[in-house]
């Protein structure tokens, strides 16, 4: 008599799918070393060289999260670690727009497996790239003296992975509307820098009620990535900002949810495209 044949169940095709897919992605990575070097110049050129030159110029004062006046380059970590999130998102949406533009996308979503769970897999594969870059580049600060509590280690990698999910979550959905390759730049840049000027990362919100910025305060106090920042920033020190936590773990949700309605067949770039 022939041996019946068990079909895998659905849980073990979602696994099969998450290592391929997530997998892929850190594959790619792994064969570019140039990749991580890049990714690590930008955070370090900050690190080293501004905290250098306005080591004196911009005093941070005794505010939450920290108990003491700190160093100019303790306070630039998290900012710097968001920096490296922020731009590895950019980067992955720079990747979905190529594997739409090499019909990569197209195949994957073909699949006989829900659009959610494999969207959520290139999530997933983005989030551990930038993971991995941010944990290499808190390696090198620890190096150059900056000190993390080992008992704090947990949360503040928490952080940094709650962090990295809303901005590869963010990628993922910007992804929807750049077109082509050519209009990547351009929008990457009217993203990236914003974001990054218009928050805490080099400098206390407070400064900018101080000088009358009081627009800046708002645009910054709105902005998402000022809030990854701050629950690195609180998760350094053992505490929990409970905002910064809230707008992270609901822009990810947010920004996902927003993804997966712009890649469904029916009404997001396939339709336009003209497939079924």
């Amino acid at each position: 008599m022939p041996t019946a044949v068990i079909a895998p169940n659905f849980s073990m095709h979602l696994l099969r799918a998450m290592r391929a897919v997530v997998g892929r992605e850190i594959n790619k990575f792994l064969r570019q070393p140039s990749r991580l070097a890049s990714a690590l110049v930008r955070p370090l050129l900050w690190f080293v060289v501004f905290s250098a030159g306005f080591h004196n110029v911009f005093g941070v004062s005794i505010i939450p999260p920290y108990e003491t006046y700190v160093e100019y380059q303790v306070y630039m970590v998290p900012g710097l670690l968001g920096m490296v999130a922020l731009f590895n998102g950019m980067q992955s949406s720079l990747s979905m727009v190529y594997d739409r533009e090499m019909g990569v996308m197209r195949l994957l979503l073909t699949a006989p497996l829900p659009r959610g769970c494999l969207l959520a897999f290139k999530l997933m594969g983005g989030t551990s790239l930038s993971l991995l870059q941010m944990a290499v580049f808190l390696l090198i600060s620890l190096a150059f003296g900056v000190e993390v509590s080992w008992a704090n280690l947990p949360l503040m990698l928490l952080a940094m992975a709650c962090g990295a999910t809303l901005l590869a979550a963010l990628g993922l959905m910007l992804s929807v509307y750049i077109k082509q390759l050519e209009n990547f730049a351009g929008t990457m840049n009217f993203v990236i820098f914003p974001m990054f000027f218009i928050s805490p990362a080099l400098y206390p919100l407070w400064k900018l009620d101080e000088s009358g910025a009081w627009w800046l305060l708002v645009l910054a106090q709105w902005n998402p990535f000022t809030h990854v920042v701050e629950a690195i920033r609180f998760a350094m020190y053992g505490q929990v900002n409970l905002l910064a936590w809230a707008v992270v773990l609901g822009g990810a949700v947010v920004f996902f949810c927003l993804a997966w309605w712009g890649y469904d067949p029916q009404r997001g770039w396939i339709k336009q495209r003209g497939a079924a």
